[in-house]
Formats: C-alpha cells, sequence, structure tokens
C-alpha cells in the first residue's frame, strides 16, 4: 500500500467520523423544536423496526413544537409510543390525524447535562480520529518494512497525517462550540 493510499484512507475514515458526531449532535436536544430530534427514532410497526422519518412527515410550524403527520393512520399509536419510550423529556399529544410535541423550556440544569453529553460526544470523535492516526502510522511502517514505499516519504507522510489530525480535531471542536451555543442560548 502506498503512503498517498494510507493518508486517503486516513482522511476517509477522519471525514466519516467527523460526519459521525455532527449527526449525534443533531440527536441532543436544544431550546428550540428541530425535526432531527425525532427522525430517527426506531418505531415498531408492522412487525418491524422503522424510523419515524419513514412513517410520517414531520414539521416545525413554531420554534418550541413539532408536528407528526403519519402517512398511514394505524401507525400513529406506534409512533406516539416511541416517541415516549425514547427518554427525550417530550410529551407527544395525538390530536385526530397529528401528533402534537412541545418542547418545554429547558432548565438550566438540564442545559448543562446535555453540554457535558456533547462534550463527551466530541471526546469520542476525538479519540477515533487519533484511533484512525495510529493505524494510519502502523501501516505506513509496515509499508516500509515491506519496500512499498522509501523512509523519506514516510516522514512526509507521517507529517501530512499529524496535519490531517491536527484539523478534523479543531473541526471537532468547531461543530461542539457551535452546538455547546445552541443548547446554552435562552
Amino acid at each position: 500500500m502506498s503512503s498517498d493510499e494510507i493518508l486517503l484512507e486516513a482522511e476517509e475514515k477522519m471525514i466519516k467520523t467527523e460526519q459521525v458526531v455532527v449527526n449525534e449532535f443533531a440527536g441532543v436536544r436544544t431550546g428550540k423544536a428541530s425535526a432531527s430530534l425525532i427522525e430517527n427514532l426506531l418505531v415498531e410497526v408492522y412487525g418491524a423496526q422503522s424510523r419515524l422519518r419513514e412513517l410520517a412527515g414531520i414539521s416545525s410550524p413554531e420554534a418550541r413544537q413539532l408536528l407528526v403527520q403519519p402517512w398511514d393512520m394505524t401507525t400513529i399509536q406506534s409512533i406516539e409510543k416511541a416517541i415516549q419510550k425514547a427518554n427525550l423529556g417530550l410529551s407527544p399529544v395525538v390530536q385526530g390525524k397529528i401528533i402534537r410535541i412541545t418542547f418545554p423550556e429547558l432548565s438550566t440544569e438540564r442545559r448543562q447535562e446535555f453540554v457535558k453529553i456533547t462534550h463527551r460526544m466530541a471526546e469520542d470523535a476525538r479519540v477515533a480520529v487519533r484511533h484512525v492516526r495510529r493505524d494510519a502510522m502502523e501501516l505506513l511502517k509496515k509499508a516500509v518494512k515491506a519496500h512499498e514505499t522509501s523512509e523519506e516519504d514516510q516522514e512526509k507522510t507521517e507529517k501530512e497525517i499529524q496535519k490531517l489530525t491536527d484539523q478534523y480535531v479543531a473541526k471537532i471542536d468547531a461543530h461542539l462550540a457551535h452546538k455547546e451555543k445552541e443548547i446554552l442560548t435562552v
């Protein structure tokens, strides 16, 4: 495996790690309603698990409210149960053919709890990026031993891998700062 291939593979994995943490952050509740908070909830319907977004339309008519409109009315009770079980502190209310979810104001303690959760998620992502770096460095050492790349190339590639690592850790930190600000904004 060439040093360029190792570098490319490492960057792809770091990109995926960044995307994962961004998706995880989307699931953390802030003061305002967001469809991303519930769209990936698993709902038990027709004897199988389906994501909520596959079963209903989700809209946000107001800053602190979501409307869930099931495409099949027989799934409305299952959707309501899934939202209640999700442990998001939400109380869905069935009103005819829709489910209305009003988001209560978050207390300061609850906001701080969510900040801690996002910090944990960000740290897990940073660790994952560093694991990618370690794996890439090991592959590079093996490539040098197998005479697939030169030692000068190894040195240059190691610096590139470190630069990528620093870049993706900084991106994760930026996403964290943005999410933290979003959570703490009243």
